[in-house]
């Protein structure tokens, strides 16, 4: 079982910066494929960043360039440090793990750990 624990969510102005992180327990984020979504009112959950098995870094087009996810192996902490955010960026994020490393990194379904999410606002 795996634990996960989103914070650093808030409020920010269009053009600022936030970094999430996410604390996870019960197994070594290393040996995890680990990814950040998000979900706006109304709308689907989506795919923001994965580090599948801590092999790579793969981000949404929305995103590239601006966000970036990493791992902090020694808190088992992983992070997404979003640079000029933008009010469509608004939703609450959400932190996820898959014990199994699947290629599909990018689908929620593939995900089987999820934090509760932490809400993220960006004023225009």
């Amino acid at each position: 079982q795996v634990q996960l624990v989103e914070s650093g969510g808030g409020l920010v102005q269009a053009g600022g910066s936030l970094r999430l992180s996410c604390a996870a327990s019960g197994r070594t984020i290393t040996r995890l494929s680990t990814g950040w979504f998000r979900q706006a009112p109304g709308k689907e959950r989506e795919f923001v960043a994965a580090i599948p098995q801590s092999v790579g870094t793969y981000y949404a087009d929305s995103v590239k360039g601006r966000f970036t996810i990493s791992e902090d192996s020694a808190k088992n902490t992983v992070l997404l440090q979003m640079s000029s955010l933008k009010p469509e960026d608004t939703a609450v994020y959400y932190c996820a793990a898959d014990p199994l490393g699947r290629t599909t990194y990018y689908r929620p379904s593939s995900y089987v750990f999820w934090g509760q999410g932490t809400q993220v606002t960006v004023s225009s």
